[in-house]
């Protein structure tokens, strides 16, 4: 019976959608965290009758039976989360569309939202780093150096640092990297708040002053975009369409049983 193996492809792609569900749901305190979407596509048809009209008489419609569904996709919602006030002097957060490069160990690239950076020491300079210690980069992809005998160090909306010297100047800095995807949500996620660019996604581009729709903001953190109460609503769904199809499949068998046992 095709009804066994439809119902059987129901409850895999319901697990996969409360699988998706329990990680927005544990994620719902990571630092400018964005929830996940799992999307559904039925699967092939066959075909019994097709459509046949003739001298505008006929059958009308086509008789097919569906085979089951199966997930396609796990879309990233990029909407910006509110934000969480922490008075740090090295915390950021993009109100608006962005994101910040950090540079890995292996001198690869990639690109996040956690602006919760911190200062690292190197000789008698700071270095402003992630916390995992990748190095934050700079407009010109450069490493962002603190001169150490700065004070009151400042980051204005348009990501520039600067520090008051020893005499009492404002000293100019670097300016934190800003930049945008075409299509951000062909991003590739890869744990520890991190995305790399991919043949989806397009180039990175940088995100000239005159070009900012948005700011950044010191002091605070973008918060999770998870709601909890609309992930619940989607967990009860899931969990519905889940006993519904184990109930196909068990009906289907009652009725498997039931011609088994018919004697002539």
């Amino acid at each position: 019976m095709r009804a066994l193996w439809t119902a059987a492809t129901g409850m895999k792609s319901q697990q996969f959608n409360i699988d998706t569900i329990a990680n927005n749901l544990s994620n719902v305190n990571t630092t400018s965290y964005k929830t996940q979407r799992a999307e559904f596509k039925d699967l092939f048809y066959t075909t019994l009758s097709r459509t046949d009209i003739v001298d505008q008489e006929g059958r009308p419609v086509n008789l097919q039976v569906g085979h089951g569904v199966r997930p396609t996709a796990t879309k990233k919602d990029f909407r910006t989360g509110s934000f969480i006030e922490t008075n740090g002097t090295f915390d950021v957060a993009i109100d608006g569309d962005g994101f910040f490069a950090v540079l890995l160990p292996n001198d690869e690239v990639r690109y996040t939202r956690d602006g919760s950076f911190k200062l690292s020491v190197d000789v008698d300079e700071g270095i402003l780093v992630t916390s995992e210690g990748y190095y934050v980069l700079s407009e010109d992809e450069d490493l962002i150096y603190i001169d150490s005998g700065l004070r009151d160090i400042a980051i204005d909306d348009f990501g520039y640092i600067t520090g008051i010297d020893e005499d009492g100047e404002i000293v100019e800095l670097d300016r934190i990297g800003l930049f945008q995807f075409v299509n951000p949500e062909g991003l590739l996620a890869e744990g520890q708040n991190l995305y790399s660019q991919t043949v989806a996604s397009g180039e990175p581009l940088l995100v000239e002053v005159e070009e900012m729709r948005g700011r950044i903001i010191q002091g605070y953190l973008e918060a999770s975009n998870v709601q909890i109460v609309d992930e619940m609503v989607k967990m009860i769904t899931a969990q519905r369409a889940y006993e519904i199809n184990s109930k196909t499949i068990q009906t289907a068998d009652e009725m498997l049983q039931l011609a088994n046992n018919i004697k002539r």
